[in-house]
């Protein structure tokens, strides 16, 4: 790669995309199906193994150091949970290597000659000193690569050590074993990388296995696989109580609403039933206001009745005893009356009275 092409990258990762205003690029969001989620976590197998004995070549998604900037930009304000698709991806990647590991376990086992289960231990224990011989050459390689000489004298004073037991082992497993068979190379299978290991390997080969790109590829790969695994967890956790406070939130809310309308609709009722008391009294109050009012009006009719009567025997009074005035002063005027005339009107007047009683019956 060019200087210039090196500093295109540089820019894209710590910029993104929309560094100079170019739109094509943009037409791709990192939210995109296509774009490798792992790659965005700075943990896909396809980068990571790149130039090593397992190279896998180039991955079928799309890979831009633009797309991961703006993933990290967009990360700091909302939680994208891209961390379950990355983990589905390694698991699946991890659990490819591992079924390669027993396959070539299987392997050896097949071609190698079968050894007691004493020696087989013997040999294991040898096999597990030299790699941690090789592991704390390749820590001591990496301090005095930083520039930390008293660390790196320190793990190489370690190693002797490790290198002291290793060859009492070694003895201990010659002395197991005839001579013929000791000569053959005791082959072993890393358990991070699926390489072989042989008994007899110095410690140079060792220390170019356990601090080669691909042992700490595998290394950098596994342990990225356990990190997520712990976020993820972390949060579907979270994820599921806030939904769990949610839901007590949506019921509280919910029960309180309930109290609310339960109120509003008792305050409704007490309105209407107050309402129709009130219509009630005002109904009661017209009655008896019409009552008394026909009350009074009866008593008033009554009283002009009774008036008008009143006044109308006054007058029937007066007028009769103006008449016995005018007939009392006419008698005078005429004299004393016949007795035969009153008498014989008298007889006949009885006798038509008694004619009528007999023509009835």
């Amino acid at each position: 790669m060019s200087a210039q092409a090196q500093m295109r990258a540089l820019l894209d990762q710590l910029m993104g995309t929309a560094r100079d205003g170019d739109e094509t690029r943009q037409r791709v969001k990192f939210t995109d199906d296509r774009v490798c989620k792992s790659h965005l976590l700075d943990c896909c197998p396809h980068d990571i193994l790149a130039g090593t004995r397992m190279d896998l070549g180039e991955c079928t998604k799309i890979h831009d150091l633009a797309l991961r900037a703006d993933y990290e930009i967009a990360s700091k304000e909302r939680d994208l949970f891209f961390e379950l698709d990355a983990m589905d991806h390694l698991e699946s990647f991890i659990a490819e290597c591992d079924r390669r590991t027993e396959l070539a376990k299987k392997r050896l086992a097949e071609t190698q000659e079968e050894i007691s289960a004493e020696v087989s231990a013997k040999a294991e224990k040898v096999h597990e000193l030299n790699e941690e011989i090789g592991k704390l050459l390749a820590k001591a390689e990496q301090l005095g690569a930083e520039g930390n000489v008293d660390e790196s004298q320190k793990i190489l004073m370690e190693v002797e050590k490790v290198r002291a037991k290793k060859k009492e082992a070694e003895e201990e497993y010659r002395n197991s074993m005839p001579a013929s068979s000791f000569q053959q190379q005791k082959l072993r299978v890393c358990e991070v990388c699926s390489a072989y290991l042989g008994l007899h390997d110095n410690d140079r080969r060792l220390a170019d296995h356990f601090g080669g790109k691909l042992h700490l590829g595998f290394i950098q790969i596994r342990e990225k696989l356990d990190q997520l695994r712990k976020t993820v967890a972390e949060k579907q956790e979270k994820r599921n109580q806030d939904r769990l406070r949610r839901r007590e939130e949506r019921e509280r809310e919910e029960r309180l609403s309930r109290r609310s309308r339960s109120r509003d609709r008792r305050r409704r009722r007490s309105r209407s039933t107050s309402r129709e008391r009130r219509k009630l009294s005002r109904s009661r109050s017209r009655d008896r206001h019409r009552r008394h009012r026909s009350r009074s009006r009866s008593h008033s009719r009554g009283h002009r009745r009774a008036s008008r009567d009143r006044s109308a025997k006054y007058k029937f009074s007066r007028e009769r005893a103006s008449r016995e005035a005018s007939w009392e002063s006419g008698r005078s005027e005429r004299g004393p009356p016949d007795w035969r005339l009153e008498s014989s009107n008298g007889k006949m007047a009885s006798r038509r009275s008694e004619e009528k009683e007999a023509g009835e019956i």
